[in-house]
Formats: structure tokens, C-alpha cells, sequence
């Protein structure tokens, strides 16, 4: 498979210089929310409170990263300043705000804001999470498998690497009911890997997959443990699915959970991490005390990152090494007409 040069260059922008992404997000938006809520006192968090506690994440994880993912209302507008230049940048373009009926959930983009601006604005990546479950409705299939492809057209025509999130959850008369930004727990292992090999098709135009243990965090055991051989087979069934380097996601497990997924994914292929909550969540508790977080993120959450970063130098798999590259990846136009033929779709 061939790369065109913007994704091409998106994708080293995101990695360290052996091809491995060692990412964190803080675009989270409920989860940080609700915890300003809770740790207040108050129905709604304020503006302030959400960006200070981004700002805080930012200002101490950032160093230790290949690559930041921010949102566009809180994080980048109060946080960028402590974001590497040479690090890399991904941007959220979904809207936290999904919509749900009695048929499923439905993703949307967040007002105003688009791929052209994300582009436009010097990001690496576009970053779409999206909702799905392949048992589900029809028509809500239909609803999300078009919000993805539409997006994967517009990364195409801008020539900016699309980085897709994908996550199952709780149907109606399911349990677990719930809105909040967490693990399904009682998902499905199949849903999880069928809902792969649906956006693995290329009409997509997915660059890099974000997935979800197809094994709830607290049910996955350490590896050699009873039950592991059955767990790694799920994650190499995922794995060899992926037509695209791929990372995982820590959807709220904890430090040890998190680092226990990790193993098994590397082992089957996976090229990094793009992780949030494993990370920072322990430390946020002590909102709104920032000085404390600050502290706690320092003493906790770095050491944890070091340790997260070694582990993929050890067993992650460079994404230049995937399957669809195989070690060489080819970048379309090169050659001394390059200027003359690079045309991508924006027109410039």
C-alpha cells in the first residue's frame, strides 16, 4: 500500500524516530466534566475549570509524548503553548454529544469546526470517535458507516492522516446502560472485532486505527494466567484485521489494567498507545487543588508513561513494519515530476 504525502508525513509527525506512536489524549470531555462536577459540587463545569484541569495535563504530559490529542474548545485554545513543536498534534473533530434513540447512537462533528480547519490550522491527524454496533440497526449502521466515510474523504482531499476511534456499547434492554464515556462491560468480544473489519474496508480511509480491548480491562488476565491463550487469540484475530498500524485505547482501566492490554497487543501487532484516563485519571482526583494534580501526575502518571514507553521501544511494532508496508513504505509522485503531479483534491 502507498501513502500519499501528507498522510506519509502525518504519520512520522505522530511517532518517534523507530516508527511507534507514544501518545496521550486529553480531549476527553464528559469524563473530565463530570469529575469538575462531582469534585464542585455543581450541575455544570465551567469553562474555566475544564480548561485549567486540561491545561494542568497538558503542561506535564506533553514532554514525555510523540504526540498530543486536544480538543478544539478547551484544550488547544489554553493548552497549546506546551505542546512540542516537534511533537506531533491531533485534533478531536467529533462532538462529545452523540445522539441516541431507541435504535442506537449517531455521531456528529462539533459545530463549526471541520478537516479543512483542522488542516488548516498545522495539526497532523484528524481524530473521529465513533459509536457501533454491528448487531444493531440498520439504519444507524448506515447513519455511522457514512459519518465515517464522509470523513475519511474529506482527510483524503486535504491530504491529512485520518485517526479512527471506535468504540461498542450497550444497545436498549441491554446491560449497563449508561451515557458516560466507559467500557461496555459486559461487550461483546465478537462485536468489537466484527465492528473492525467493517471499517477496515477501505472505502473508509481509515490511516490508523484506535481500538478497544475486545475483553473488558478488569476480565483480561496477565499473560501465562488461565484464560490468557483464549484473550491473546482475540487480539491477534484484531490485529490481523487491521489494514492500517494500529493502537490501543485504555477507555478508563486503570494503570495496571491498561498495561496488561498493552501486552497482549503488542504481541499481535499493535504499533503504540493513544491513551488518556490509565494515565491521568488517579491524579485528576485531586481537583480542584491543581498544584496537587501537577504534583501527582509527576510522581504517578510519568513514571507510569516511562514505563508504558519502554515497553513499546521492547515489543511494539514500528508502523512502517505493519503488513501494508512491509518495512519500505512507498509514497505516491515521488520522482522529479513530483511538483507537477502532486494535485491533491484541495487544489493546491
Amino acid at each position: 500500500m502507498s501513502l500519499s504525502p501528507g498522510k506519509y508525513w502525518s504519520i512520522r509527525r505522530l511517532t518517534d524516530d523507530n516508527g511507534l506512536f507514544k501518545m496521550v489524549a486529553v480531549d476527553q470531555r464528559p469524563p473530565i466534566m463530570q469529575l469538575v462536577q462531582k469534585k464542585r459540587g455543581v450541575e455544570t463545569a465551567s469553562y474555566e475549570d475544564v480548561a485549567a484541569a486540561k491545561v494542568s495535563l497538558t503542561k506535564v504530559l506533553a514532554p514525555h509524548v510523540t504526540a498530543m490529542l486536544l480538543d478544539p474548545i478547551w484544550a488547544w485554545p489554553n493548552a497549546h503553548r506546551y505542546v512540542k513543536p516537534s511533537s506531533g498534534l491531533v485534533m478531536t473533530l467529533e462532538d462529545h454529544a452523540f445522539s441516541e434513540d431507541g435504535k442506537g447512537r449517531r455521531s456528529s462533528s462539533i459545530a463549526d469546526w471541520s478537516v479543512a480547519k483542522i488542516k488548516a490550522m498545522g495539526a497532523d491527524a484528524v481524530k473521529v470517535l465513533a459509536w457501533y454496533r454491528p448487531d444493531g440497526d440498520p439504519e444507524t449502521r448506515r447513519f455511522q458507516q457514512d459519518y465515517v466515510r464522509t470523513i475519511g474523504e474529506a482527510c483524503r482531499k486535504y491530504d491529512i492522516c485520518f485517526l479512527f476511534e471506535l468504540l461498542t456499547y450497550p444497545l436498549p434492554g441491554e446491560s449497563g446502560q449508561t451515557t458516560d464515556y466507559i467500557e461496555h462491560d459486559s461487550k461483546s468480544a465478537r462485536n468489537v472485532i466484527e465492528s473492525v473489519r467493517e471499517f477496515a474496508d477501505p472505502r473508509y480511509g481509515v490511516d490508523i486505527f484506535k481500538l478497544e480491548s475486545p475483553v473488558p480491562a478488569p476480565r483480561v488476565p496477565a499473560p501465562g494466567e488461565a484464560g490468557s491463550e483464549k484473550v491473546q487469540a482475540l487480539f491477534d484475530e484484531m490485529g490481523e484485521i487491521c489494514p492500517v498500524p494500529w493502537v490501543m485505547l485504555s477507555a478508563g482501566a486503570n494503570m495496571q489494567e491498561f498495561g496488561r492490554i498493552l501486552s497482549y497487543a503488542y504481541k499481535a501487532g499493535a504499533s503504540g498507545y493513544l491513551a488518556g484516563r490509565a494515565i491521568w485519571l488517579k491524579a485528576m482526583q485531586a481537583f480542584p487543588d491543581l498544584a496537587a494534580v501537577e504534583d501527582e501526575l509527576q510522581k504517578e502518571a510519568v513514571p507510569y508513561m516511562r514505563d508504558l514507553n519502554r515497553m513499546t521501544d521492547d515489543t511494539a511494532t514500528p508502523w512502517f513494519d505493519h503488513p501494508a508496508f512491509g518495512g519500505a513504505p512507498e509514497v505516491e509522485g515521488m520522482g522529479p515530476d513530483f511538483a507537477r503531479s502532486y494535485t491533491p483534491a484541495m487544489g493546491v
